[in-house]
């Protein structure tokens, strides 16, 4: 049985018929379903929310630590729009490499969690985004607060194409240099 197959296919299917290949969730690994009944999605293993969680909680220390250390300039909370910012690229670079690599299972999907999910999950924050902007349109920063607001979601789109291009052209030159064509 191939790889796939392996790792796709019930407990229950491999034994009665090797052959079987029943569609599942993708996000369920098979080797984590009870031989009988339903996989179970990966939002409800202990393991996978585990990594969810670890990694928030580095990616919101981090974006604590970095809040602390920053403080605002005429007003304007820059230490937010910099870890938004940062944090766009990060995940754009991060899931492109991912993707490039490989179906996202196995250890892409760990890191996928832990690193994408969790971390900069945790480390960016639409809620200080909405909070900042805010408090900045209520103090009478009309015009700060509107171009707070749009400017760090049109960088940070621009900042997740970053990423992504960027992982692109690293996974293309490793492949060039490898004599690949993929």
């Amino acid at each position: 049985m191939d790889d796939y197959a392996d790792h796709h296919t019930p407990n229950r299917a491999r034994r009665a018929d090797p052959e079987a290949m029943l569609p599942i969730d993708p996000d369920t690994y098979v080797s984590d379903a009870p031989v009988s009944g339903p996989a179970q999605p990966i939002h409800l293993q202990w393991r996978y929310i585990g990594l969810v969680a670890a990694g928030g909680t580095m990616g919101t220390a981090a974006r604590e630590a970095i809040s602390l250390a920053i403080p605002p300039l005429a007003g304007i909370p820059v230490a937010i729009f910099l870890i938004n910012i940062a944090g766009a690229l990060f995940l754009g670079a991060l899931l492109e490499s991912l993707a490039r690599r490989g179906p996202d299972e196995a250890r892409r999907r760990t890191l996928r969690l832990l690193l994408g999910t969790g971390f900069a999950g945790g480390f960016t924050t639409y809620s200080a985004l909405a909070t900042d902007t805010g408090f900045l349109l209520v103090g009478g920063q009309l015009w700060a607060g509107a171009v707070y607001a749009v400017v760090t979601v049109v960088v940070g789109a621009v900042a997740t194409l970053t990423g992504i291009g960027l992982a692109a052209g690293h996974h293309r030159r490793q492949l060039a240099a490898a004599g690949g064509d993929r």
